[in-house]
């Protein structure tokens, strides 16, 4: 409470909500004004700042503050319109949270539709399986043709069993040395 005159009466209130979710806030500071008849006249009110509040809310706290100044005619009303207002910031910082939420849960559902157009892939028609299959079978000559290229040349440089045994006599008996061993 800073009270900024005595004639007449003119103060500001801070008011703060809750800490919501990652110590998050909203505040506002009303400036208050009593009138000659007061209180059975309005105060004269206005926000004078207000920290991480949208265009919507000041609106909506303006829009309180009457209707609780109106109710309140003949009562002694601040109280009640600071009490009001703390509570109208407490439901903002909530409100906040709950879109946070939601646009959390929007994003995993936009996440799992994309997940399942990449698994829902192309539908197999005959057309579609045909265009594949022969893909698919020139594919395998490709690589087949390229495996017989390599033993080929690999074959080249190797020597077959006949051209083995006529180098090497001892080959002959190999086979009967280990049998007696």
């Amino acid at each position: 409470l800073t009270v900024l005159s005595e004639k007449p009466t003119t103060f500001t209130i801070t008011v703060t909500s809750e800490a919501g979710e990652n110590d998050e806030t909203v505040q506002t500071t009303l400036k208050f004004t009593y009138r000659e008849k007061y209180p059975d006249e309005t105060p004269l009110y206005e926000i004078v700042s207000q920290e991480n509040l949208e265009d919507n809310d000041v609106m909506d706290i303006i829009k309180l503050l009457e209707q609780q100044a109106e109710e309140n005619l003949g009562m002694v009303m601040i109280f009640t319109l600071v009490s009001a207002v703390q509570e109208k910031l407490n439901e903002i910082v909530d409100q906040m949270k709950t879109r946070r939420e939601e646009e959390k849960k929007q994003k995993e559902r936009e996440a799992e539709e994309e997940e399942k157009q990449r698994f829902h892939g192309t539908p197999v028609t005959i057309e579609n399986f045909l265009n594949w299959k022969a893909k698919f079978d020139a594919e395998l000559l490709e690589i087949k043709r390229k495996k017989m290229k390599e033993e080929e040349q690999a074959g080249k440089n190797k020597l077959s069993g006949k051209q083995l045994f006529e180098m090497d006599h001892n080959l002959d008996t190999s086979d009967i040395q280990f049998l007696e061993e």
